[in-house]
């Protein structure tokens, strides 16, 4: 029926777009979902090309970035995939991901994302640690670089000022810098308050 698995792939999710009423979010991940995995290459890729070309503009793609789990993201990497996918991308970050790999557990700062890279994004989902209590380090570092993102910019619109003064906090960093060491002492801190009134409650 199809000329091709990536037509096929977006014939189908323009379907089901559709069929819900091309909701706000509507998430699509293809199968070639990080730079290593395209053949040769993101831009010479003709199964992202058939996507970029084919996928209703509304749906949004979900990418990886260089790799699986990447170590870095910047705009320049993702300015590639950009292009070919015609919209801006959903970055499915794996930094603390560790379903592939039980023994790892990373309970580092959120780290390897250039400056000024969120409005390049059409969003960021972050995939945890297996293990619920192991992400108190991961979330509440990525909280803090998406403060000091949305306070390095410019012109930052209404709703982003709002959401700056609500995620306000003067242990926070300063607009537009983020700086990983910085962000990891402000989570331990915090950890050790919730860990502390944890062990308070009955039961514990």
């Amino acid at each position: 029926v199809f000329r091709s698995l990536a037509q096929a792939h977006a014939s189908v999710a323009n379907e089901v777009y559709q069929e819900l009423g091309q909701p706000s979010v509507f998430l699509f991940c293809p199968t070639e979902y990080c730079s290593s995995l395209c053949s040769p290459s993101p831009s010479q890729s003709c199964y992202l090309q058939t996507i970029g070309q084919e996928l209703l503009p509304g749906i949004s793609v979900i990418w990886t970035g260089p790799k699986v789990v990447s170590q870095e993201l910047s705009a320049a990497l993702l300015e590639e995939v950009e292009g070919v996918l015609r919209r801006r991308l959903v970055i499915w970050d794996n930094l603390y991901a560790n379903d592939y790999d039980c023994r790892r557990v990373f309970l580092g700062p959120y780290m390897g994302r250039a400056p000024g890279l969120m409005p390049r994004l059409h969003g960021l989902l972050l995939n945890p640690n297996c293990e619920l209590q192991a992400n108190f380090i991961p979330i509440h570092t990525l909280g803090t670089w998406f403060q000091s993102e949305l306070g390095s910019h410019a012109n930052p619109d209404h709703a982003g000022m709002e959401m700056v003064a609500a995620l306000g906090d003067s242990r926070g960093p300063q607009e537009g810098s983020y700086s990983p060491q910085e962000a990891l002492e402000l989570a331990l801190c915090d950890w050790v308050v919730e860990i502390n009134q944890q062990a308070l409650e009955p039961g514990r």
